[in-house]
């Protein structure tokens, strides 16, 4: 499962890389895309509220799906091993992210916990937090991204275990479709240690629920 994922993860860098350089549209192309959705929708794209609306969506687009540019492995690269022996847990909770769903283009909001147990090596907190905007920042499925933090972080630090945890809200399900608001989806993906000891899974899951 995990060798899948990698490799398939590794096939998706090479595509898009292919994507950007030979058959990704120009700004003007992706301009007229959205006068023509905004025709579609019923309304006039040369009205004063609208003529720079194309402009705006194409530079949200570029910051919203800015994903695509990176390689989240890169930001695991630089570890650090002079830790004095520590070997417990490493938990980064509470990392907010903005994502969309590839089904509707509609905004995903929520919440990651990341943790791993150290094998000689760990890495500054602030990449977990970068390898989770990689990946937020691509049209996704929560199911996915969930196992692509996890399995990234297993395959480049090499630690003795791995788990993620996401909530979000799908406006896909709240703004559309069934209109149900409230509603939060929870994955996790638990590898190594975190899969095989039960309680370091339980020491886990009870720091990612403390709350002040």
């Amino acid at each position: 499962m995990e060798f899948t994922e990698s490799a398939a993860t590794s096939r998706d860098i090479r595509w898009r890389k292919q994507v950007r350089d030979d058959q990704r549209p120009t700004r003007a192309e992706a301009e007229a895309a959205v006068r023509t959705l905004i025709r579609w929708a019923g309304d006039d794209p040369d009205r004063e509220g609208l003529a720079e609306t194309p402009a705006r969506v194409v530079r949200a687009y570029e910051e919203w799906f800015s994903g695509y540019a990176t390689d989240p492995e890169e930001f695991l690269r630089r570890t650090f091993e002079e830790t004095d022996g520590y070997d417990e847990m490493v938990v980064l909770r509470d990392i907010r992210f903005e994502s969309f769903c590839e089904h509707h283009i509609a905004p995903i909001i929520g919440r990651a916990h990341v943790a791993y147990l150290p094998d000689r090596r760990v890495i500054g907190i602030s990449k977990l937090a970068r390898l989770i905007e990689a990946y937020s920042r691509r049209l996704q499925i929560q199911e996915k991204m969930t196992a692509q933090i996890a399995n990234t972080l297993n395959e480049v630090l090499m630690p003795k275990g791995v788990a993620v945890v996401i909530e979000a809200t799908h406006h896909c399900m709240t703004t559309r479709g069934v209109h149900k608001s409230g509603v939060s989806m929870v994955t996790s993906q638990m590898l190594g240690s975190f899969r095989t000891d039960p309680s370091t899974r339980r020491e886990f899951l009870s720091i990612i629920g403390e709350r002040s």
